[in-house]
């Protein structure tokens, strides 16, 4: 009987905390060099490469490093080890790549494949689990020529079933939270299956427990030989993310793995909308669409991803706006730290959004009148708070307006022409920051550093000079 592959998929990871730097315990050393030897194949080796000074275990990290876009250095340090804690699927990641596969020799012969429901989770209801089952394999469907027909009894290709703990495939679930899913590459007998961990707690559309739906998605493309992906935009990412289910669509990284086994969809009834490709900190081109700082963070936004980076990590952390914040819009306008409230705004058209820590505020969203800004301003370009006076600009067109926070009004004398505040600055600002003092307006894929209190222009950098690119 062939080995088969086997992919675990664990819980939710919603924020990583990044360890202080320290002096790493022998514990921390002998966990890397076990999650080492786990995931990135790690051996004792005495050939050539050890003579040479290269350490096997400083490669694998590279690797591992790579792989996670972390900083590059072979050495175990803060990050690594905070990635390495993170709980994550138990398929090693050796492919270091967008989308991967299990091989040719995994994938379905056929294009029209079974599936059954052994049987069910009591956290919903039947109708929910035969629902968000069914639409996870249409999530597949809508961009390959495989179809799906669900049996109720026999051998299916894909059998269906939830378990807990010692469930008869010699991979034993871990309780509640750790693993939440595994699912096998195609092939026979238990070929394709996917087995579902009873000790988690499965939701239709409650971000409370884990969505069956998202769980399952992930899973069925094991199901069809998918491996995972080093995208984090990917569904086959190897941590489980949040999305909302409703506006769900396999991002591009997905549809050209499962296409490349099985091909495109030959008579798609609607072309239907398709994912944005995850943006990338090292794209020159890049315009963000906004810049915020939260409790010492700096926050940069693009398209449904934002990065963070602190001071305690040398790698922005890139995710999914929905992932940290479900209520908040995407492809926002503006963002700004508002100290009044304690939070995050965010805006998108004539709306703005207020988030205190993971919950969004109550009684928002709010119109963006409340700042005192005219009815006919359709959306705000940037925002910026200025701790110093306490006053946020917001950016619209050419113009800008002054909100003083304390008083909540917006203050007399406004709008102003940007150019005639901030020489030099004859586009559109696109993203606004104040850092140390300094305020940096974006105007495009550059970034302008400024006094607020002077207006002097000291240097035009590029805009990702805080945002900073890993992949050398």
């Amino acid at each position: 009987m062939k080995t088969l592959n086997l992919s675990i998929l664990l819980s939710l990871a919603v924020t990583v905390y990044c360890l202080p730097v320290s002096q790493f315990t022998v514990q921390d050393e002998g966990f890397a060099e076990s999650y080492l030897k786990k995931f990135f194949s790690l051996k004792e080796d005495n050939g050539p490469s050890v003579r040479r000074g290269i350490s096997p275990v400083s490669k694998k990290l590279g690797e591992m490093q790579r792989f996670f876009g972390l900083t590059i250095t072979g050495m175990l340090d803060a990050d690594t080890l905070a990635m390495m804690k993170k709980p994550r699927c138990g398929v090693p990641d050796v492919d270091i790549a967008g989308y991967s596969t299990f091989g040719n020799n995994y994938k379905w012969e056929k294009n029209n494949l079974t599936y059954r429901i052994e049987n069910y989770t009591p956290d919903m209801s039947v109708s929910e689990v035969d629902d968000s089952l069914k639409k996870a394999l249409e999530v597949w469907a809508k961009v390959t020529p495989l179809r799906f027909t669900r049996i109720y009894s026999g051998t299916a290709d894909i059998m269906i079933s939830f378990g807990s703990r010692a469930h008869g495939d010699f991979y034993p679930f871990d309780g509640p939270d750790g693993t939440l899913a595994h699912a096998f590459a195609p092939g026979a007998g238990i070929g394709g299956d996917a087995h579902f961990d009873e000790d988690e707690t499965f939701t239709f559309r409650s971000n409370a427990g884990y969505i069956l739906f998202l769980v399952a998605a992930h899973e069925f493309g094991h199901s069809l030989g998918l491996t995972h992906s080093e995208d984090p935009g990917a569904l086959m990412y190897p941590m489980y993310i949040y999305r909302n289910p409703d506006t769900f669509v396999l991002p591009p990284d997905d549809v050209k793995g499962i296409q490349s086994l099985y091909g495109p969809n030959p008579d798609p009834v609607e072309p239907g909308p398709t994912g944005a490709p995850t943006p990338d900190a090292c794209d020159s081109t890049m315009v963000l669409d906004a810049v915020a700082t939260l409790r010492g963070e700096m926050l940069f936004f693009k398209d449904s991803f934002f990065w963070r980076s602190y001071p305690q990590s040398n790698t922005p952390q890139q995710s999914l706006i929905t992932n940290f914040w479900p209520d908040a819009p995407v492809k926002i306008d503006a963002a700004y730290e508002s100290p009044e409230l304690d939070s995050v705004l965010l805006f998108k058209g004539q709306k703005v959004w207020a988030f205190n820590g993971y919950e969004i505020v109550r009684g928002y969203p709010k119109p963006i009148s409340i700042f005192g800004l005219p009815k006919t301003v359709k959306k705000v370009n940037a925002a910026l708070h200025d701790k110093e006076t306490g006053k946020t600009l917001f950016f619209v067109g050419n113009n800008y307006y002054s909100y003083d926070e304390a008083k909540k009004t917006k203050d007399k004398g406004f709008p102003k022409r940007v150019d005639k505040t901030f020489s030099g600055m004859t586009g559109k600002v696109t993203a606004a920051l104040q850092h140390r003092g300094f305020t940096y307006l974006y105007s495009g894929p550059r970034m302008f550093e400024y006094s607020l209190e002077s207006g002097r222009l000291f240097r035009v950098l590029r805009n990702n000079y805080f945002l900073s690119c890993n992949n050398f």
